[in-house]
């Protein structure tokens, strides 16, 4: 190969790494921000999981009660969200944190997914419902209810 051609060698390795990565279905992008939150709790990640909650966000905690908000422990607000982790969350130190049986709906710009959550050793059975809305194209987290499933047996 001649030096002349270089430049055009160059050129053209330039433009192949610049090229944009492709597009993620709606699905995979809902499925990357759960992943990011799981992360983000294992990590203790504040700037992260501030990136994937929307603004007025809301979490719940439905206490092993779905039929009864009464008992209800709710956040409401990106703020009060990111209060929770770091009160009620990371004190844990979870080693691992993941979503199992994921089961997504999406219709047009909201999705809801139920899921399955482990942190650590704690399983909780399809006891995970969440929201998403997709804004100037990216989706965020609008909402977590958590402990949906019937409270554990006693002995």
């Amino acid at each position: 190969m001649s030096l002349r051609h270089l430049p055009l060698l160059f050129l053209l390795l330039l433009l192949a790494a610049c090229r944009s990565q492709p597009r993620l279905s709606d699905e995979e992008a809902i499925l990357q921000l759960l992943q990011a939150e799981s992360e983000g709790v294992v990590q203790q990640d504040m700037a992260r999981l501030t990136a994937i909650w929307a603004e007025e966000a809301v979490v719940v905690d439905a206490k092993h009660t779905p039929d009864d908000p009464g008992d209800d422990a709710v956040w409401r607000g990106i703020d009060a969200i990111l209060d929770r982790y770091v009160v009620l969350v990371f004190p844990g130190n979870p080693q691992s944190a993941g979503k199992i049986d994921v089961s997504l709906e999406i219709a047009g710009e909201e999705a809801t997914a139920r899921s399955t959550t482990q942190i650590g050793e704690e399983l909780s059975p399809g006891g995970d419902r969440w929201t998403f809305r997709r804004r100037d194209g990216r989706w965020q987290i609008t909402s977590l209810t958590y402990n949906l499933e019937p409270a554990p047996m006693g002995p």
